[in-house]
């Protein structure tokens, strides 16, 4: 049996829509339950949902042998694991946004809010630029409105916040969308299987 990490919420449901479709069917996986592990009909594949974030933890751990994970993470905390396929969905980017108004200061360190915190350091570092890195884990668009910051780098999908807090993006650091992991060890013993869902999944997304 193949374990399967997805993540919780609407990415998951897109992802299990995704592998249902390709014939990895588990009818009870979003019903009113409270249930953490589900099989699929036939036996072959076993479901479990977690926080988007741990996904690739498991996968990397060994207790999934494959998973679906935002290119972002994969980013941030450079798990062990193999990236096999963009899945193009929960399409989106990683930005860096500020003040409609703002003008930066080159002659200071640039106050920098995110939660991506190496993703921010390795953008900034790669056009020789010194930041101060405030971390934060959630409402990052108020560090720059109260001017604790003069940045952010976030995730931008429609800009619909940043634009009702008269916020702008300024720069576009790298496009982000769901992909197709495997742990190693799997995707040596299991490589029938893996890279037979992996071709599946390939010819959906196109």
């Amino acid at each position: 049996m193949l374990n399967i990490a997805l993540p919780k919420g609407r990415l998951g449901k897109k992802v299990y829509s995704l592998f249902a479709e390709v014939g990895y069917v588990c009818e009870d996986i979003f019903e009113d339950n409270r249930k953490l592990i589900f099989e699929s009909n036939d036996h072959s594949v076993r479901y479990f949902l977690v926080k988007p974030s741990d996904v690739a933890i498991y996968v990397e751990r060994g207790a999934a042998d494959i998973g679906v994970v935002g290119k972002d993470i994969l980013l941030e905390s450079e798990p062990d694991v193999y990236e096999l396929l963009d899945l193009k969905l929960g399409v989106c980017k990683m930005a860096v946004a500020a003040k409609n108004d703002w003008v930066e200061n080159t002659g200071e360190p640039l106050r920098v809010a995110t939660k991506f915190v190496n993703i921010a350091k390795n953008y900034y570092n790669s056009i020789n630029r010194e930041i101060d890195v405030i971390k934060l884990n959630g409402s990052i668009e108020l560090a720059p409105i109260l001017d604790m910051s003069d940045v952010i780098v976030d995730i931008v999908e429609t800009g619909t916040t940043l634009r009702e807090n008269n916020l702008k993006i300024f720069t576009e650091i790298m496009p982000i969308s769901a992909r197709f992991i495997a742990n190693k060890n799997s995707f040596r013993f299991k490589n029938d299987i893996i890279m037979e869902i992996n071709s599946k999944l390939a010819q959906k997304v196109g």
